[in-house]
């Protein structure tokens, strides 16, 4: 579901050119399900090798990291680790959805429905066996790190960017806000030109970048008090939120009670959730302790030998992706070495 705090933040439109030479802590799960979510054929179904194994996330990771370093952009990707044990509902319920979602899909497929086929597939997307260890490896060949958070994926990356080591996190969730992070960017990883479901129209979708303590101010509440609305719209931990309350409704109660417990209206519900346990979640989160990023150079032919040999890539549209960062990255470092000389 996500937290639905889109009403309620300030956002600025942005570039992925704007970010050159910083360091970005990117929610890895969140990025690989819109890989594959998104990259698939006419029929909705995902991108495979020759042996049936799917490869959408490995496209998805290849093209978008080869278009991050060419502009100099500094990714770090942050793995979830066990979640949180007030997230078993969610999880359940996500479940029910791609199966209630794989039923449609038969269905339209059946009636030649493609448009429909593809909606629903999307909505059928789940992690397979493997994908992660996949994932890291093709980050590996990039010399990109990768950190494995001890929870939420989300938590730790909002701390990298308190502790300076990452200058904002990317989600699609605005879940990081919650957890503290300084900057949020949404469609970091998904930018770019989309076709509208339906409709024979395309739109382009552009970064977008949310300075928390920008909203808050705006706001005119805490980031405690965002929590608290973050609990009335409903979180990963509380799905349900609480009846015929929505962001601006929940803000509201917020600025006018300042904390749930002051609100008369929500009692009975507020006695049914354990609202104490998920302000600590995102208040004082479980996170990995890192000491330092460090990237490391392309291995051009270890990401060739595992995509083309391994994976059925086609050689010449990898070469060629790969000749083109190569180039990117040099005539970066050349204008470095003349800017130093």
């Amino acid at each position: 579901m996500g937290l639905n705090l889109k009403e309620l933040v300030v956002k600025d439109k942005t570039t992925l050119e704007s970010f050159s030479s910083k360091v970005i802590a990117i929610d890895a799960y969140n990025a690989i399900y819109q890989f594959l979510a998104s990259i698939r054929g006419p029929d909705g179904l995902q991108l495979s090798d020759s042996e049936g194994r799917i490869t959408s996330h490995l496209s998805g990771l290849l093209y978008r990291n080869i278009n991050f370093l060419s502009l100099g952009i500094k990714p770090v990707y942050v793995f979830d680790g066990k979640p949180p044990s007030l997230k078993t509902a969610e999880i359940e319920r996500r479940k029910q959805i791609k199966k209630d979602a794989t039923v449609k899909y038969e269905k339209a497929i059946a009636e030649g429905n493609m448009e429909d086929a593809r909606k629903f597939a999307q909505q059928t997307t789940s992690m397979k066996d493997g994908m992660v260890k996949e994932s890291k490896q093709i980050l590996t060949y990039f010399g990109i790190p990768y950190i494995d958070a001890p929870s939420e994926g989300e938590a730790t990356a909002a701390h990298l960017t308190n502790t300076g080591q990452a200058y904002a996190s990317a989600s699609q969730d605005f879940d990081s806000i919650l957890c503290g992070a300084k900057r949020l960017i949404r469609n970091f990883t998904n930018s770019g030109r989309r076709k509208i479901p339906n409709r024979n129209t395309y739109v382009e979708i552009e970064p977008e970048i949310i300075e928390t303590q920008k909203t808050l101010d705006f706001l005119g509440i805490t980031r405690e008090q965002l929590v608290d609305v973050g609990i009335l719209i409903g979180t990963d931990f509380n799905p349900n939120g609480f009846d015929r309350i929505g962001p601006k409704t929940a803000l509201k109660m917020i600025k006018q009670y300042l904390r749930l417990e002051n609100i008369p209206q929500i009692q009975e519900q507020l006695n049914e959730i354990n609202y104490e346990q998920i302000r600590k979640i995102f208040l004082e989160p479980i996170v990995a302790d890192v000491d330092e990023i460090v990237f490391g150079n392309v291995d051009y032919e270890g990401m060739t030998n595992f995509l083309v040999k391994e994976r059925s890539f086609s050689e010449d549209r990898i070469q060629s992706s790969l000749n083109r960062l190569k180039k990117a990255l040099e005539k970066k470092s050349h204008n470095l070495d003349q800017w130093f000389s």
